[in-house]
């Protein structure tokens, strides 16, 4: 049963780092859709950047100035 425990465990720190490697996303990121500007485009409430990632993808990618 322990062993079974730290099987699944593990299993979710793979699964979290193997979700998050390809993001560069901060608790900063408030990416929201905004029709107005096209239907796959993004607007960040936070830093004001735009983005069109396309048609059913989400940005992945922070695009504050740093």
């Amino acid at each position: 049963m322990p062993l079974l425990l730290l099987v699944l465990l593990v299993s979710v720190f793979v699964y979290a780092w193997l979700a998050r490697r390809n993001s560069t996303l901060t608790r900063n990121c408030r990416w929201r859709l905004d029709r107005r500007a096209g239907p796959s485009s993004y607007h960040c409430t936070a830093c004001g950047a735009v983005c069109d990632p396309g048609a059913g993808r989400a940005p992945r990618q922070c695009l504050r100035a740093a």
